[in-house]
């Protein structure tokens, strides 16, 4: 049986949708389970969501109309990424083609910026300072991400992350080419930075040294605060998507349109997720938390190896 290539457009947002809480309660278990900790359940995150959606939302007399619609914008723009990248199949959809990866990461920098002005628009001094540094480092690792687009295009004619995939899937030599080995590595780096992974900042409290992304949300409360942390979860499964799927491994994709081959994606997807999960829930408890200006350090290894990606691909051809 066949699906319309618009269905499986819409099972593309609603796997990403669905499944990103699964994800990050999965990813939590397992950092706990390395910590020696029993941890909370893998449904966690559902539950959180249901009991924050049937709260009250509280907010100080200060915050403007920018509180409320940052995180509705950010939860936006995380639901349009899923239609632009190939989260299930190997073949471009309807809209596969209308954004290049320079597109979509405006898209996620667009949301990040949303919940940044709705935390600093709260007033609430941590708020702010989340914020400020959310901001902070992810101006320096937008250099790395620029020069990760400028190898894809070069290797491949254009930044589309389907035609990257494909480049990646047509041969073997493909797969070790040293320039894509340094944008694979860049970009994981990137992914590092963006998710929290980055060995500064800890989830499992609220210690003001490790307050980055946990920051920013600390004065949302009720429906508000259930739509910030979904997005969030959001935009953690939809990178690892693009790292998987456009960068690392892009096999497991649907390449017909029945709904055996959706759904074995979807069993696929869920697999590489939850590994690369593991791996950075292990990078991220395998040393001790860094002082917060050595993250400028990742943020600069990350521009490098970028840059030697680009370079690779002039000298020697790459």
């Amino acid at each position: 049986m066949k699906i319309d290539v618009s269905v499986i457009q819409l099972l593309q947002v609603a796997t990403v949708l669905c499944l990103s809480p699964l994800v990050s309660g999965i990813v939590t278990k397992i950092e706990s389970r390395l910590q020696g900790r029993t941890g909370s359940r893998i449904l966690q995150p559902y539950y959180d969501l249901y009991k924050l959606f049937k709260k009250e939302t509280l907010v100080t007399q200060d915050s403007g109309i920018v509180f409320y619609l940052g995180p509705f914008v950010a939860f936006t723009c995380y639901l349009i990424v899923p239609m632009l990248i190939p989260v299930l199949t190997n073949f471009p959809l309807p809209l596969g083609y209308t954004g290049d990866i320079l597109g979509g990461g405006f898209i996620l920098a667009l949301a990040g910026f949303a919940v940044a002005l709705a935390a600093i628009d709260s007033k609430g001094p941590f708020a702010q300072l989340g914020s400020s540094r959310a901001m902070t480092f992810g101006a320096l690792i937008e250099p790395a991400i620029l020069f990760v687009t400028f190898t894809v295009a070069l290797i491949t004619s254009t930044d589309l992350p389907y035609a990257e995939a494909a480049t990646i899937r047509s041969s073997f030599t493909q797969v070790i080419r040293p320039s894509h080995l340094l944008a694979m590595s860049a970009f994981f780096l990137v992914v590092l930075n963006d998710t929290g992974r980055i060995p500064v900042e800890t989830h499992a409290s609220t210690i003001e040294f490790g307050m980055i992304d946990e920051a920013r949300t600390i004065e949302f409360s009720g429906p508000i605060f259930a739509i910030a942390k979904w997005g969030s979860f959001m935009k953690q499964m939809i990178l690892y998507v693009i790292l998987m799927n456009v960068f690392t491994v892009p096999w497991g994709l649907a390449g017909t349109k029945t709904v055996v081959s959706v759904l074995e994606a979807i069993a696929v997807l869920m697999l590489k997720a939850i590994a690369i999960g593991f791996l950075f829930a292990l990078i991220d408890n395998s040393f001790s938390k860094l002082r917060l200006f050595k993250v400028t350090e990742l943020t600069a290894t990350a521009f490098l190896i970028s840059v030697l990606a680009v370079l690779a691909l002039f000298v020697g051809g790459g």
